[in-house]
């Protein structure tokens, strides 16, 4: 059985994935429905004042401290190689890092960087604008998969 202080960062693991899910869940399921149904200027002024602010404190702590935790329990999982849960710890901290992290950073920031250097009412932004939402949707739609695997996959080592 896992327990002490790995037991400990599994569960705030569990809590990590699953908030970083939620927020991608809601983004998948009807905030970027919500924008795509604007009008091209407004939905890409939006989408770039919640990329502004997703940028904030709380947001990045939950975010990228859950990458670094699940960077640590994989560390952990091989140094102490437990006799349960070894495969599902290892699995959960690859779905976060790669499946939710690593596609945030190669598939969605790019995205996001794109957005942010056109102006919201220009022909250029309305233009790009279906196809940022479309793209940038599917890959959020990796992202909640992958996080919220990762949080069954972290409970399910501990149960």
């Amino acid at each position: 059985m896992i327990d002490g202080p790995y037991f400990v960062l599994i569960v705030i693991g569990v809590v990590g994935t699953g908030l970083v899910a939620g927020v991608f869940c809601a983004f998948s399921t009807f905030v970027m429905r919500g924008l795509a149904a604007l009008p091209p200027a407004q939905g890409v002024a939006a989408m770039k004042a919640i990329n502004v602010t997703a940028l904030m404190p709380a947001f990045m702590l939950v975010f990228i401290g859950t990458a670094v935790l699940c960077a640590v329990i994989a560390v952990v999982t091989f140094v102490l190689w437990p006799d349960e849960g070894t495969v599902a710890l290892l699995l959960g901290s690859a779905l976060y890092l790669f499946g939710s992290f690593g596609v945030t950073m190669v598939a969605n920031v790019p995205r996001n960087d794109a957005l942010m250097k056109l102006e919201a009412g220009t022909q250029e932004a309305a233009d790009y604008w279906p196809t940022y939402v479309r793209e940038w949707t599917m890959w959020n739609h990796v992202r909640t998969v992958a996080s919220a695997a990762a949080t069954v996959s972290f409970v399910l080592a501990v149960s």
